[in-house]
C-alpha cells in the first residue's frame, strides 16, 4: 500500500491560480555555476587538470657576479653577466630586466600616484620626510650594457624596466649572454623604508646591511603573458625565472655574511674555531651551535677594518638571491632532519636582538621547515636563514630578515615575542611559496602571501606543539593572528565601498593585508577543515605543491587541481570566496513544530471539498499538523505528542509487513527547520541539535543544500528526543559576519550572541 506524508497547504490543492505576468529570461546566475566563463582555456601548455602540459616550458636565467659593499658611503657597486636560454617556442627580439631599485630613484613616480593628503597631525621624521628633505636617490646608475665582446647594447630603461635589444633574434634553445655594470646608494630602510637596505647603530656606528633587488633582474617570459614587464610601484612584489648563481660579495674583513646559495670558500672567510663550531651545530639537532658569539659580536663592532674580504657562494635553481652582512652579527645553526637529509637552520642577529633570538629565531626555522614539508614536499636547499632586522618582514631563498626586538633591557611582550615568531614562520615559509612553487607575485598577490599565510597558520600550531616553553603561562594554543575564521568577520563584514575581490592585482587592492593575506588564508583553513576534510585538503595541496615546485603556476592551475586531487567541485567556493566580495551570513529563521495525524486537517477538508472530492478519495495519508494551529489545539484534546505517537504508529503499522516494522525507527518528534542565508556566499549548514536530555548531535549539510534556493532552505527532522535549541556554526568555522541569527529559540540566540561576540576579533 502507498502511503505519503504531507504537509498540510491549502494552496498545494488549489487548482486554479491567478496568472502573473511571465517574466523575461535571465543568464546562468547560480552560485554553483562552473567557472568556465573565469578560466582560461586548457592547452598543451596547462592542462585542465591543473598540472603542467606536455608542451609547458620556462625560461632560465643564469647569473655571475661581483659584489662589493662600501661601508663608508652605504653605496654598492656590482658587474653581473646573465645568460638566458629561451625555452619557449616564440622568437625574441628583445629582453627585460626589472630594475627595482628604481623605486627609490628621485625621479621616481611611486610618490606620484599615493593618496597622500595634508594631515591634521602628523609625526616629526614623517612631517620632515614629506616637506622637508630632499629625496633620496636610491636608484639603479647602470654604468654599461654590453655583450660578452665588450661591445655595448642597445638599451632603453622605462623607470623599473629596461629593454635590452638583441644583436640577433633568439629562437628556441638559443642563449645569450650580456653583462652589466651598476651602482647604488644603500637606504636606510628603518628611517626611509623598503624591503632591503640598512639600519644604522648610533651608539657604535655600524650598520647592519640586509641586501635585496640589488642586481638588475630578469623579467619572466611565460605562456601566460609574455613578458611579465608590469612596473614595480613598491608594493607587488616580483616575478622572476630561475637560474643558478655564481656570486662573490666583498665586503670589510671584520664583518659576517650569510646568503642564497652553499658557501664555496669557507675555510677562507672562517676562523678555526668557527669551523670547530660549524662542524658541532650540523650533529647539533636540538638547540643552536654559536658559531660567533655575543661577546664576539661586540668585540667586532667596536673595530673597523679597512681591509677587505671576499665571500663566494654558489646557488643552484634559484629564482631570486639575498644576502646579510655586518660586524655586529652573533651566528648560530642547528641541523633539522627533513626527509633522508640534513638541512641547517641559522640564525644572523645583533645584540639588540638578544635574549629573544638566541632562544627562539632558529627553533622557528626548524620548525618551519619541518611543518611545511610535510604539507608541500621536502624541503630542497640545505639552509635557511632568519636574520633579525628592524620592521623588516621579507623573504629571498635560502635567507629572510625579521622583525622583534626586544627592550633595552632585554625584556619583552608577548606581542613582540610572539610577533618575532610568527614573522619568522611566515617568511621562512615563503621558501615553498613563491620560491619553489614560483607564482607571479607582480599580478597574483595572494598566490604567494594566502597560501602562505594558511600554512603558517597550520606551522604555529606545530611549533606552539613541538615547543610548548614558547607559550607564555595560561596559554593553552598559539595566538595565532590569521588563520581561525573568526579572525576575517570583521573585515569580511566591512565597508563594501573599501573591500575587493581577492583575485585582484595587489597594487589595486583596499586593506591590503586583509585582502593578500588574511582573506585567502582563511578561505583555505575554512576549505580544509569544514569543507574538504584535512584528508582530501591535504592530499590536493601537496599535489599541486609537487605539481608545480620550480615551475610557475596560475591561479587556475591551483583551483583546477585542488578539484583534480580530490573529486570536489569548489567553482562555488572559488568564486564566492576568490572572485566577489560576498560575506557568509546564516542562521535560523524559524522552527515549527508538529505531530502526525492519519486525520485531515480542516484546511485539507475545505480543500477537498473546493475541488468536489472527499478525504475517502484519498489514499492512506500521514498529515503534519503545525502546533499552535486551530487543528492541533483541537486535534490533540489534552494528549501530549508521545501519546499521539502512539495512536500514528498503530496507523502506521497496518501499512507494512512484520519484518519492515521491526526494521522502522520510532520518532516522537517532528520539526520543520528553516534556515536562512541572508549573506552572499555559500557555504555548508553546520547545525548543532541540543536535546531535552542535555545531549547534542552536530549536522553539516554540504553546502550543495543552495543550490536550488539561494536565500533559504528547511529540513524536516524526526526524532525521538525532544529539541530545545538549535545553533548554527557553534565554533565559528565560516567566518560568518551576522551571529544574532545563530541559534533558536530567542533566549538561546541572546546568551549565544554575546558568547560569539566575544570571541570575534579584528
Amino acid at each position: 500500500m502507498v502511503l505519503a506524508l504531507c504537509f498540510v497547504s491549502a494552496s498545494a490543492f488549489a487548482q486554479d491560480q491567478e496568472k502573473e505576468p511571465r517574466q523575461q529570461g535571465h543568464t546562468n546566475q547560480n552560485k554553483f555555476k562552473q567557472l568556465y566563463d573565469e578560466f582560461s582555456t586548457p592547452n598543451m601548455f596547462r592542462a585542465a587538470s591543473g598540472a603542467p602540459g606536455p608542451a609547458y616550458y620556462q625560461q632560465q636565467a643564469d647569473y655571475k657576479m661581483d659584489i662589493e659593499i662600501d661601508d663608508v658611503n652605504a653605496r654598492l657597486y656590482g658587474n653581473e653577466t646573465i645568460t638566458y636560454t629561451n625555452n619557449s617556442p616564440e622568437t625574441l627580439k628583445y629582453l627585460w630586466v626589472q630594475l627595482d631599485q628604481n623605486v627609490r630613484a628621485k625621479d621616481s613616480k611611486t610618490p606620484l600616484i599615493s593618496d597622500d593628503g595634508a594631515q591634521q597631525v602628523d609625526r616629526p621624521s614623517g612631517f620632515v620626510n614629506k616637506y622637508m628633505e630632499e629625496p633620496f636617490d636610491g636608484g639603479f646608475n647602470i654604468e654599461a650594457v654590453t655583450d660578452v665582446d665588450g661591445k655595448p647594447l642597445p638599451h632603453m630603461i622605462n623607470r623599473t624596466m629596461m629593454r635590452v635589444e638583441l644583436p640577433k633574434a633568439m629562437g628556441t634553445g638559443d642563449k645569450f649572454s650580456f653583462s652589466i655594470k651598476w651602482w647604488y646608494n644603500i637606504n636606510d630602510h628603518v628611517n626611509d623604508g623598503g624591503r632591503s637596505g640598512y639600519e644604522y647603530f648610533p651608539k657604535d656606528g655600524n650598520r647592519a646591511y640586509v641586501i635585496a633587488q640589488f642586481y638588475p633582474r630578469m623579467a619572466v617570459y611565460n605562456d601566460v603573458e609574455g613578458w611579465q614587464n608590469s612596473q614595480f610601484w613598491g608594493r607587488d612584489e616580483f616575478a622572476l625565472p630561475f637560474g643558478n648563481f655564481e656570486v662573490n660579495i666583498t665586503v670589510p674583513a671584520d664583518h659576517i655574511l650569510d646568503a642564497t646559495g652553499k658557501l664555496t670558500n669557507r675555510k677562507d672567510v672562517f676562523t678555526k674555531t668557527m669551523m670547530k663550531r660549524y662542524e658541532q651545530a650540523k650533529k647539533s639537532y636540538d638547540k643552536p651551535v654559536l658559531i660567533v658569539t655575543q661577546e664576539e659580536a661586540e668585540a667586532a663592532e667596536k673595530n673597523f677594518s679597512k681591509d677587505k674580504k671576499t665571500w663566494k657562494f654558489y646557488a643552484e635553481n634559484v629564482r631570486d638571491y639575498g644576502f646579510a652582512t655586518s660586524r655586529k652579527y652573533i651566528w648560530d645553526m642547528m641541523a633539522v632532519k627533513i626527509g633522508n637529509k640534513d638541512v641547517m637552520a641559522v640564525s644572523l642577529y645583533a645584540k639588540e636582538g638578544n635574549p629573544l633570538w638566541e632562544e627562539w629565531s632558529t627553533k622557528a626555522v626548524a620548525s618551519t621547515l619541518k611543518s611545511y614539508s610535510r604539507m608541500t614536499f621536502d624541503y630542497p636547499y640545505h639552509k635557511a636563514i632568519s636574520v633579525h632586522a628592524q620592521r623588516q618582514g621579507m623573504e629571498y631563498p635560502m635567507i629572510c630578515w625579521n622583525y622583534g626586538r626586544p627592550n633595552e633591557d632585554g625584556t619583552y611582550s608577548d606581542r613582540t615575542k610572539f610577533g618575532m615568531m610568527s614573522v619568522i614562520i611566515h617568511e621562512v615559509g615563503h621558501n615553498f611559496f613563491p620560491m619553489i612553487v614560483n607564482s607571479d607575485e607582480r599580478q597574483w598577490t595572494w598566490m604567494d602571501e594566502g597560501l602562505n599565510t594558511f600554512v603558517q597558520y597550520v606551522a604555529e600550531q606545530d611549533f606552539a606543539e613541538w615547543y610548548p616553553a614558547a607559550l607564555s603561562p595560561g596559554m593553552t594554543e598559539y595566538p595565532s593572528r590569521r588563520g581561525p575564521a573568526k579572525n576575517i568577520v570583521r573585515y569580511m563584514g566591512g565597508d563594501q565601498d573599501y573591500i575587493a575581490p581577492i583575485m585582484t592585482k595587489g597594487l589595486n587592492t583596499y586593506q591590503f593585508g586583509n585582502n593578500a593575506y588574511g582573506k585567502p588564508g582563511t578561505a583555505l583553513n575554512i576549505l580544509r577543515e569544514t569543507v574538504m576534510g584535512r584528508e582530501l585538503f591535504d592530499y590536493a595541496f601537496r599535489e599541486y605543491a609537487n605539481r608545480w615546485m620550480f615551475k610557475h603556476p596560475t591561479p587556475e592551475d591551483f583551483f583546477r587541481t585542488m578539484e583534480d586531487a580530490s573529486a570536489f567541485d569548489l567553482d562555488w567556493f572559488w568564486r564566492g570566496w576568490f572572485y566577489t566580495t560576498d560575506y557568509v551570513d546564516i542562521g535560523v529563521k524559524g522552527v515549527s513544530k508538529f505531530y502526525v495525524s492519519n486525520e485531515p486537517t480542516k484546511e485539507m477538508v475545505k480543500a477537498l471539498e473546493e475541488q468536489g472530492r472527499s478525504v475517502s478519495d484519498l489514499p492512506p495519508l500521514v498529515y503534519f499538523v503545525e502546533e499552535g494551529s486551530e487543528d492541533f489545539d483541537a486535534n490533540m484534546k489534552g494528549k501530549s505528542v508521545t501519546e499521539n505517537s502512539q495512536t500514528l504508529n498503530e496507523y502506521l503499522m497496518d501499512n507494512f509487513t512484520p519484518e519492515e516494522r521491526q526494521k522502522l525507527k520510532a520518532p516522537k518528534y517532528f520539526y520543520n527547520v528553516t534556515f536562512e542565508k541572508p549573506g552572499g556566499l555559500v557555504m555548508p549548514i553546520i547545525a548543532e541539535y541540543t536535546y531535552a536530555d542535555g545531549s547534542k548531535e552536530r549536522v553539516t549539510y554540504p553546502a550543495q543544500i543552495w543550490r536550488l534556493n539561494d536565500n533559504e532552505v528547511s529540513k524536516a527532522i524526526g526524532s525521538d528526543k525532544e529539541i530545545v535549541a538549535i545553533t548554527v556554526d557553534p565554533d565559528l568555522e565560516t567566518a560568518d559576519v551576522d551571529v544574532s541569527n545563530n541559534a533558536w529559540p530567542k533566549e538561546v540566540q541572546e546568551s549565544r550572541f554575546n558568547e560569539f561576540k566575544d570571541r570575534v576579533k579584528d
